[in-house]
């Protein structure tokens, strides 16, 4: 499936609402905007900066949308971690289709 990953700025404000008001333990939601469905993985809160997400997968089967995603991190900066507590989430925007979501 193609699909872009969606920066803040660019993901829909009662998406955005919503993130926020899960984002500080691990979620998965889905939400549809039009012609577009969104996929969001969240990680929970973090004690430091520098985490990344990777989608390692995202497909369709007869019935669903699978989508895998992991964290990476977190980044250093030499030896020493990025301080302050993050909360990593990826957003996943891709044309709509109407089938179930799996979170894998």
């Amino acid at each position: 499936l193609d699909f872009t990953v969606v920066s803040t700025e660019c993901v829909p404000k009662e998406l955005l609402t919503e993130i926020e008001a899960k984002k500080q333990e691990e979620f998965q939601l889905f939400f549809q905007d039009g012609n577009y469905l969104y996929l969001c993985v969240g990680y929970g809160e973090k004690e430091t900066g520098g985490y990344s997400i990777c989608v390692k997968d995202l497909y369709l089967t007869e019935s669903s949308i699978v989508v895998d995603t992991t964290l990476l991190g977190p980044k250093t900066n030499g030896d020493k971690k990025i301080p302050g507590k993050s909360y990593p989430y990826i957003v996943i925007k891709m044309e709509y289709i109407d089938a179930v979501v799996i979170f894998s």
